[in-house]
């Protein structure tokens, strides 16, 4: 390979830095974090079939090199990353993936972006944990009716994630990668 560590640091230390900053509250565990990610790229460069991958490859170790951070010391990612408005419960039994912690950062703006019917469909049963039925009584709409804002709430972040990002899934549907597509996701892009 003809990228060596001292040359991957010069390019993608501050980014790295700021990327973790943003995910972790204590600038010295982020400052740690990022030794670690350094040590994993120096150790495992050589195991890098493509340069072309080179990017995708050292955030995938930054991510979850944040997400063994939270496991070591106990923490749920999601309450000590953002606040609860900010973060988007994907409620996985089986624990968090680093792929799902990383766009959960982008929904909240996503979600702003909708149309107000459906933002406000959104941040009532997603955000505030109301029902569906519950947002129908609020909206003075039928038990469908609000059931059907909120899919096609739904329906309406998938493609918006789905223009943002190219996603690759596992054998059971959950993400476990992703990469903006060429700058075109003005939510999360600016952490790549």
């Amino acid at each position: 390979m003809a990228v060596n560590t001292n040359q991957i640091w010069e390019e993608f230390s501050n980014k790295l830095q700021v990327f973790i900053l943003k995910r972790v509250k204590s600038k010295h565990d982020a400052e740690d974090i990022l030794q670690d990610v350094f040590l994993k790229i120096h150790n495992k460069i050589e195991s890098l079939e493509s340069e072309n991958k080179l990017r995708s490859w050292i955030y995938q170790i930054t991510r979850n090199a944040i997400v063994d951070y939270y496991r070591n010391h106990g923490k749920n990612p999601r309450l000590e990353m953002e606040s609860p408005q900010q973060i988007e419960d994907f409620s996985d039994k089986n624990g968090f993936e680093s792929a799902e912690i990383e766009i959960a950062s982008c929904i909240r703006p996503m979600v702003d972006d909708l149309p107000e019917k459906y933002k406000e469909a959104i941040l009532m049963t997603e955000y505030e944990s109301l029902s569906q039925k519950e947002l129908a009584n609020r909206r003075v709409l039928s038990a469908s009716g609000g059931k059907s804002r909120v899919q096609r709430a739904r329906k309406e972040l998938k493609n918006m994630l789905l223009e943002c990002c190219h996603f690759e899934f596992d054998r059971l549907g959950k993400i476990i990668e992703f990469e903006p597509k060429n700058g075109s996701c003005k939510s999360c892009v600016q952490d790549f």
